[in-house]
């Protein structure tokens, strides 16, 4: 009787320690996607951290021999953290079979109304709802997440969790089991190389949607003047279309190389069957072409300071990076 009772105490001892856990892990899941994907740029390949955070956090937490976890949350970053740099060596010989540039998969929230905001359209779910859920902590735009991939491994971790997420050096040191001496100097480093590469300016929602409007009625009817003047001088165009859609073999540099490809593009399509839809990428307003009612892009535009000056034009065409796109309704 005693050995029975015994066990039915250890069960219901594992059960409640299950029940902790779940509960924990539910709390920070949206943390833990929002810092992953910002070190990946892959929805796929975060779900596939979080899956493992998930095990290695259950098998912890619930082991009775074990002890407590006082600080569940920095435990989870920690574990979330690592397996992203584990996984980030697989990711990049991936990449170096790639064809053609590679952008980050893009987060693309419900449609936005004039000024940027959500339209009130409750989407059916897929890549919206994980798009939503990075919204809700910390979103970081695909211009500045192609620059992140330019640093390495730790460099990139550490100005995430530092300069995006507002770790404490300490707190980042005791993430990455690096000295604080030695976060200062990675921190230092990726600071002054985003710097060099990105400035810090985000236009106005409607300013990106106002800009993002002229661009495609330039673009779609084959305005090559207009396209001249909405262009910088130093405007960059990346397509990413995987070997599997459109998107070029390598960036496009330059106001009149990009605006003459532009211009021919519109000549051969005309927009035959094209459809636009403003979405919410990575927390900016952009735009999703469907082509006969499919996702065909994601169309992201990168402005200058200036504001009304386009400097990179990101286009997603790779249908494995626009899987789960929920169409919206008519």
């Amino acid at each position: 009787m005693g050995r029975a009772t015994g066990a039915a105490d250890a069960a219901q001892a594992r059960e409640d320690a299950g029940g902790r856990a779940t509960r924990e892990y539910a709390e920070h899941r949206e943390l833990l996607f929002s810092l992953v994907y910002n070190l990946l740029g892959s929805v796929a390949d975060t779900e596939d951290v979080l899956q493992d955070t998930w095990l290695a956090w259950t098998a912890r937490a619930t082991d009775p021999a074990a002890p407590g976890i006082e600080h569940p949350k920095a435990y989870l970053v920690r574990i979330a953290v690592n397996r992203a740099l584990a996984q980030q060596a697989a990711a990049g010989r991936r990449r170096e079979t790639y064809v053609g540039p590679w952008l980050p998969e893009p987060l693309v929230g419900p449609p936005t109304d004039a000024d940027g905001g959500p339209d009130g359209w409750s989407g059916g779910g897929g890549t919206g709802d994980v798009a939503l859920a990075a919204e809700r902590a910390e979103a970081v735009s695909l211009a500045l997440l192609v620059v992140l991939e330019t640093l390495s491994p730790l460099e990139r971790s550490a100005f995430v969790l530092h300069e995006v997420f507002g770790y404490s050096g300490a707190e980042v040191a005791a993430v990455l089991g690096r000295s604080p001496a030695a976060v200062r100097q990675l921190v230092k480093r990726a600071r002054a190389h985003v710097q060099e590469r990105r400035p810090r300016y985000e236009p106005e929602p409607a300013v990106r949607r106002q800009v993002t409007e002229r661009f495609l009625a330039a673009t779609l009817g084959g305005d090559l003047g207009a396209l001249l003047e909405l262009l910088a001088p130093d405007v960059t165009l990346i397509g990413d279309g995987g070997g599997k859609a459109p998107g070029g073999q390598r960036p496009l540099t330059g106001r009149g190389k990009v605006a003459r490809l532009l211009a021919a593009l519109a000549g051969k399509s005309g927009g035959r069957g094209l459809e636009v839809a403003w979405r919410s990428v990575n927390g900016a307003p952009a735009v999703l072409l469907s082509a006969f009612g499919r996702p065909f892009a994601v169309l992201v535009l990168d402005l200058a300071p200036e504001g009304d000056l386009v400097r990179g034009i990101h286009a997603v065409s790779n249908p494995d990076k626009l899987r789960g796109l929920a169409r919206p309704e008519a």
